[in-house]
C-alpha cells in the first residue's frame, strides 16, 4: 500500500485551533438563555431514563419544555427587533 501525506506544510493556522472572534462570542451569549433551558431539557429526561414517569416528573418535563419555548420565543423576538434597527 502506498503512503500518501502532504508535500507541503501548512501555511496558515487550522481553523480549529483559532479562538473563537468577538462576533461569535457575543452570539453565544446571545443564546445562552436558550442553551441552559435546553440542558436543563436534556438533564430532566436523562434522569428519567431509567425510571416511570411520576406526574412530579411530568410536571418537571412540562416545566422544562415551556422553558425553552419561553427561550427560544425571546431569542426570535429580540433577533426580529435586531434586524428591524438594523433595516
Amino acid at each position: 500500500m502506498k503512503h500518501i501525506g502532504a508535500l507541503q506544510s501548512v501555511v496558515t493556522a487550522d481553523w480549529i485551533d483559532r479562538e473563537p472572534t468577538a462576533a461569535e462570542l457575543d452570539a453565544i451569549e446571545l443564546e445562552m438563555p436558550l442553551i441552559a433551558s435546553e440542558v436543563e431539557l436534556l438533564d430532566v429526561r436523562i434522569s428519567l431514563l431509567d425510571r416511570p414517569v411520576s406526574e412530579l416528573d411530568a410536571r418537571r418535563i412540562r416545566r422544562a419544555r415551556r422553558r425553552v419555548l419561553a427561550a427560544r420565543r425571546a431569542l426570535i423576538n429580540q433577533a426580529a427587533e435586531l434586524s428591524e434597527v438594523g433595516a
